[in-house]
C-alpha cells in the first residue's frame, strides 16, 4: 500500500516535492498545506489531493498520514519551520524538512531531540550529496581510493540579489556546502571566515571560510550570493594522499586524478542525471525508499542531525568574522 504523504508550504520549492510525491508509485499525495489559502487551493487543484491552511487543521482533520514535507520559508528560508515541524514530529509524523533546518540553533536542537525522543524519522533535503557522482565519490573516499584524506576545497555560488538579514547568504545557502563538505571529510573541528558585501550589498554577500577537520584534514569554502550564471553552481575537490577527484556542478562531471599516474577517469551525467533541478527527484525518492523499507530513525540519510551539524558550522563562521578568531565548533 502507497505511503500516504503530504507537503507544507507550496512555493515553488513544495510544489517539487509535491510532484516528485504525485509521481512516485510507493506514495500517494494526500494533503497540502499552506497558511496562503490561495496557493493551497491551487496547489490541491493541480496535484489531486485536499487542502488545508495550517497543521493543526490537517491533523485534526483525522487525515491519514505516513510522512510529511517541509517546505516553509520565512526569514533565512528557515524562520518558519520550527512550529509546524514540531506539530508533525509530536503527532509522531516523520518529516522530511527543506534547509536549513533552521535559522536558530536552538530551534534545530528541539527538533531534532524530539524525533530521537518519539523515535521518528527526520530527514532535510540535503539533496547535492543524494547525487550518483556524489555517491561514486563518496565510495572512493570510503573505499581508500584517495588514500589518507589531506584537504577539500569547495565553491558553491549563485546570483541571489535578495537583501534581507546580514547572514542570508550564509544561513540560506551553504547549509548545503558544508553538508558536502562533512559528507566527504567528516566533522569540522574549527573555522576562521572572512567576508565581504559586494557592491551594493547590505549583506556579507560573499565569503571565504577555512577549515580544520577531526581527522586533520584542512579545506576551504568560497561562497557567494553575487555570482554569475557562467560562474557553475558548485565545484568540489577532495585530495588525498593517493588521488584527488573533482566533482562540478553537484552531479554533472566527476574526475579522478591518481597521484602517481597521468591516466584520469571521468564520467559525465551518471545515472542519466543532467542538471541540479534532477536532485530533489533523486534525494525525495531515497526518503520514500527508506520509509517504504522501515528504515529506523537513526539511520535516515541526510538526517536532521546531519543537517543540524551543518549549521552550527554556519554559526561558528559567523561568531569568527564577528571576533576576529579561529573559533571552535
Amino acid at each position: 500500500m502507497a505511503l500516504q504523504v503530504g507537503v507544507v508550504g507550496v512555493g515553488n520549492i513544495g510544489s517539487i516535492h509535491a510532484g516528485v510525491y504525485k509521481d512516485h508509485p510507493k506514495t500517494e499525495l494526500v494533503a497540502v498545506c499552506d497558511i496562503n489559502r490561495e496557493k493551497a487551493d491551487a496547489a490541491a487543484a493541480r496535484f489531486g489531493c485536499r487542502a488545508f491552511y495550517s497543521v493543526r487543521e490537517m491533523l485534526d482533520s483525522g487525515i491519514k498520514l505516513d510522512a510529511c514535507s517541509m517546505a516553509t520559508k520565512g526569514e533565512e528560508n528557515g524562520g518558519e519551520h520550527y512550529t509546524p515541524t514540531m506539530e508533525l514530529l509530536a503527532a509522531g509524523i516523520p518529516v522530511l524538512g527543506e534547509k536549513p533546518i533552521s535559522n536558530r540553533i536552538e530551534e534545530g536542537e528541539q527538533m531534532v531531540a524530539l524525533a530521537k525522543e518519539k523515535g521518528i524519522p527526520y530527514g532535510v533535503n540535503l539533496n547535492h550529496r543524494f547525487t550518483p557522482a556524489a555517491i561514486r565519490a563518496k565510495e572512493w573516499v570510503d573505499g581508500g581510493r584517495l588514500g589518507k584524506l589531506h584537504m577539500i576545497n569547495m565553491k558553491m555560488w549563485i546570483n541571489n540579489p535578495v537583501e534581507t538579514s546580514p547572514w542570508f547568504h550564509l544561513r540560506a545557502l551553504h547549509p548545503h556546502s558544508f553538508d558536502v563538505i562533512r559528507y566527504f571529510c567528516g566533522d569540522v573541528k574549527r573555522v576562521a571566515a572572512f567576508m565581504m558585501k559586494g557592491e551594493g550589498r547590505a549583506i556579507w554577500s560573499n565569503a571565504q571560510i577555512i577549515m580544520e577537520f577531526e581527522n586533520g584534514a584542512i579545506g576551504n569554502l568560497v561562497g557567494s550570493y553575487d555570482a554569475g550564471a557562467s560562474y557553475g553552481l558548485e565545484r568540489c575537490e577532495v585530495v588525498g594522499s593517493e588521488g584527488r577527484f573533482v566533482l562540478d556542478d553537484a552531479c554533472e562531471h566527476l574526475t579522478y586524478y591518481p597521484r602517481r599516474s597521468i591516466e584520469t577517469e571521468t564520467y559525465s551525467y551518471l545515472g542519466g542525471m543532467r542538471n541540479f533541478n534532477e536532485t530533489f527527484k533523486s534525494r525525495i525518492s531515497d526518503w520514500i525508499e527508506q520509509l517504504d523499507a522501515g528504515v529506523s530513525h537513526d539511520r535516515i540519510n541526510g538526517s536532521g542531525e546531519e543537517a543540524l551539524r551543518a549549521q552550527k558550522i554556519i554559526e561558528a563562521a559567523i561568531r569568527s568574522f564577528e571576533t576576529s578568531t579561529i573559533v571552535e565548533v
